[in-house]
């Protein structure tokens, strides 16, 4: 006697990740812009206010590679950094 032990069958379904969460940059795309702003943190004593330019060419360079969704800059708190041209081309 065959007894088969179905406990539903539930399928997984993919949620996309958390708000924040974005894949890691594995071949380092945007290495340069990571590092100008970790320089500018250290430089800085870590107050990452002052280094505001610096993270928006990073998080631009993410939403250019598609390494996280892309995002109004100003949704992002750049706002009034918006008159300012971008930077976010790699060497």
């Amino acid at each position: 006697m065959s007894t088969a032990m179905n406990f539903g069958t539930k399928s997984f379904q993919p949620r996309p990740p958390d708000k924040g969460s974005f894949p890691l940059d594995h071949f380092g795309e945007c290495k340069s812009f990571k590092e100008k702003f970790m320089k500018c943190l250290r430089d800085k004593n870590f107050e990452n206010a002052l280094c505001r330019n610096e993270s928006k060419e990073y998080l631009m360079c993410r939403m250019q590679r598609r390494l996280m969704a892309p995002e109004p800059l100003e949704k992002l708190g750049f706002r009034d950094l918006m008159d300012e041209k971008p930077e976010a081309k790699d060497k």
